[in-house]
């Protein structure tokens, strides 16, 4: 007689496991990752715009090459994956990413990376209590950074003086945007929260959508559709096809002297973009763009000034950033202070008012009037003198 015996499941092993995706450029990723997944890259000082897709994409871990912060300025990005409860780990050196294959399934366990339990990568565990050390430590040698900043900024108004001085070169969209207000959306930190804000003020005084990038499709998800969508024509990724289409304007920004094979693969989509020749980012040709347009507002959704927000943008032109807002100056609000200002709410207060206003007009109608003379008359004889004088004075007011 054969006694059948069953075989017990392998122990799960520590730590997590989940499908590589594998890039040396982190941006090349962020269409494949999926949740749970492992992205292995190489980002030194990862920016916080990154960090947030990754989170928002699900992943379960992000092994980096390069350290998350260098020292050289206060990056962004380790907050906001920490504060996510992204599993991170850094410092993993260029063999990581020869020996894991995208795609392939990997186990990651105390800053230790295993394929087929052969362990082929190491690195240092990033948490909160080291990101804060390094982020302070970071501050502190900001004097560099500052002073390439400057550099930066000038070689930068250089290149674009004629634009940002004498606003030549911003090509003109089909969208009026005379004294109209401008909401631009950029796919940034918190612009889901921001966007559903300023609801009220959309609905109300129906502002020109800017869409920037991925903002484009972030309006869309948001029940809108954007008048003017911005994007590098060299970008990875663009915006829907569907929301390209239903664009007024499509403004594709493209190098100085480039030629028409820049815009080809929007041109193959059947879209028939707007040229805006400048080295500027894509939001920041969106500002440029709606103050060239004597925008009466542009509350920018997704988009902030803090000297952190700045630094965090030396990768993708913090010199463009800064010259950009001093050119807008106070026609920029952020999305974020526009609840404060205006919530399209009508308040007792305000019926209060229209309701006497109402009376009023009422009183001085009738007031004008034979019949009217009759009962002011009538009342006057019987409330006395003084209140004869005033219905006098008011008849007077309005005949």
């Amino acid at each position: 007689m054969r006694i059948s015996t069953r075989q017990r499941p392998a122990p799960a092993l520590p730590g997590l496991t989940g499908t590589a995706r594998v890039d040396r450029r982190t941006v090349h990723l962020l269409s494949r990752v999926r949740p749970g997944d492992i992205a292995v890259v190489d980002h030194q000082d990862m920016d916080r715009s990154t960090a947030q897709a990754l989170v928002d994409a699900g992943v379960g871990a992000v092994l980096n090459v390069s350290p998350m912060i260098s020292g050289r300025y206060p990056n962004l990005g380790p907050e906001v994956l920490v504060s996510a409860g992204v599993v991170v780990v850094d410092m993993c050196g260029p063999e990581a990413l020869a020996a894991v294959k995208d795609g392939s399934t990997v186990r990651l366990h105390e800053g230790t990376l295993h394929v087929d339990d052969r362990q082929v990568a190491a690195g240092r565990e990033v948490d909160a209590a080291l990101v804060e050390q390094e982020m302070e430590s970071a501050r502190l040698g900001l004097r560099a950074q500052l002073e390439s900043f400057t550099h930066n900024s000038t070689e930068f108004l250089r290149r674009e003086q004629d634009l940002l001085l004498h606003g030549r070169g911003v090509p003109r969209t089909a969208t009026d945007l005379t004294d109209r207000p401008v909401v631009v959306v950029v796919r940034g930190h918190d612009w889901e929260r921001e966007l559903a804000g300023i609801k009220p003020f959309i609905k109300e005084q129906g502002p020109v959508l800017v869409g920037v990038d991925g903002g484009a499709d972030a309006l869309r998800e948001a029940g809108h559709h954007p008048d003017i969508v911005v994007v590098h024509a060299a970008a990875d990724e663009l915006p829907s096809l569907a929301v390209l289409r239903r664009a007024t304007d499509v403004v594709a920004l493209v190098e100085r002297g480039a030629t028409r094979a820049a815009t080809e693969r929007l041109d193959r989509s059947g879209i028939r973009p707007v040229r805006f020749e400048t080295g500027a980012t894509a939001e920041d040709a969106a500002l440029v763009l709606a103050d060239a347009g004597r925008a009466s507002l542009i509350v920018g959704v997704g988009m902030h000034a803090t000297l952190d927000e700045f630094l965090d943008r030396r990768r993708t032109g913090l010199a463009s950033t800064y010259l950009t807002r001093l050119k807008v100056g106070p026609r920029l609000v952020d999305a974020a202070a526009v609840p404060q200002l205006y919530d399209g709410a009508v308040r007792p207060r305000h019926l209060l008012a229209l309701a006497v206003a109402g009376l009023v007009a009422l009183g001085a109608a009738i007031g004008v009037t034979p019949v009217g003379q009759e009962w002011a008359d009538s009342l006057a004889a019987t409330v006395g003198p003084t209140t004869t004088d005033l219905i006098d004075t008011l008849q007077g007011l309005f005949r």
